[in-house]
């Protein structure tokens, strides 16, 4: 596969990214036994870049990777998040200089090492300052604590603020952004994206199999898997995930899939991490396997050469719909 670099930075990371949510849930998740396990084979397999945030599972993957990564460290490219409620205080979330700070120290100390490839913002702060937030960044990097600052879920809009405000105190840029994207999910091609390659980032994909979705075990409504990811949670949000989700539309695209997928001789989630391995400006793309086998079935989409027409044809019955005032640019 080789690496790539992180947008305009020098840092060369491998186009799969292990993401570790899974690590340390003791509901639905994956131990520290099997954690390991997963880091090795990863490793093993070529692969340099492994990402966590404080937030998982209440600061445990965090603890899991660091240990995972102990003899190996100066090999893995190691990305984590700060912004999340990490305790019951008024300071304890956000994007401030009192809590990132808070945040960077308490990551380090679970990840046991003494600096981090890539911190970022997990979520647009509305009540800080961005020129506070990207101050305190540039501090974590001019200490050698952090080599490279991004960010995850900002506007197209947030993204520019970003930038500008690193650009007029002097400081480090964001170079990588982190959204959601997935054959399912194709919001960010209309503004983030674009707005994302015009800046230089790199963009690392979360949740490129759509919650499960695109692994094909989901077939029918009212027939969901046991153990999938939208089986879930009876509360509100889980509820709204199903509703956005479980749509005709997003059937008809797993079709399609399991369709070109049988073609291939491949696996529908083979076929979904390849098609969008291939989308331009995308640099790399976040799995979360909870078992080695999972693993190893992410792992067969960065070797399946998608043929043009599959590609074609899935991008035509994915496109997303399109709203003002993007419908008038796009026709002119």
């Amino acid at each position: 596969m080789g690496f790539v670099s992180l947008g305009k930075s020098g840092l060369k990371v491998s186009r799969a990214c292990l993401g570790t949510m899974t690590f340390g849930n003791t509901e639905w998740g994956t131990d520290e036994s099997e954690s390991q396990r997963i880091v090795d084979t990863f490793i093993d397999a070529g692969h340099n870049f492994i990402d966590t945030a404080d937030v998982y599972n209440a600061g445990v993957s965090e603890e899991f990777v660091g240990r995972a990564i102990a003899k190996k460290r100066d090999g893995v490219v190691l990305a984590t998040k700060g912004y999340n409620t990490m305790g019951d205080g008024p300071n304890d979330r956000g994007s401030s200089r009192v809590h990132l700070t808070r945040a960077l120290e308490s990551s380090l100390r679970r990840l046991g090492t003494e600096y981090i490839d890539l911190y970022q913002l997990h979520n647009w702060d509305h009540d800080t300052p961005i020129e506070e937030s990207m101050a305190t960044l540039d501090g974590f990097v001019r200490s050698g604590k952090v080599r490279y600052i991004g960010c995850s879920n900002f506007y197209g809009s947030q993204l520019v603020e970003a930038q500008w405000a690193a650009d007029r105190q002097g400081g480090a840029p964001l170079v990588s952004l982190q959204p959601q994207y997935s054959l399912i999910w194709r919001d960010i091609e209309l503004d983030i994206l674009p707005t994302a390659t015009r800046h230089g980032m790199g963009v690392i994909v979360w949740s490129p199999l759509g919650g499960g979705m695109l692994t094909g075990k989901y077939t029918k409504r009212d027939d969901l898997p046991a153990d999938g990811r939208l089986s879930r949670g009876s509360d509100m949000e889980a509820e709204g995930m199903r509703m956005l989700t479980l749509t005709d539309r997003n059937f008809e695209i797993v079709t399609e899939v399991s369709k070109v997928a049988k073609d291939l001789g491949a696996t529908p989630t083979a076929v979904s991490l390849a098609w969008l391995l291939n989308r331009p400006g995308i640099t790399s793309i976040i799995i979360g396997p909870r078992t080695v086998d999972q693993l190893d079935q992410n792992l067969a989409g960065f070797e399946l050469a998608l043929p043009l027409d599959s590609a074609k044809g899935l991008s035509r019955i994915s496109r997303p719909s399109v709203s003002y005032p993007w419908y008038m640019q796009l026709q002119m």
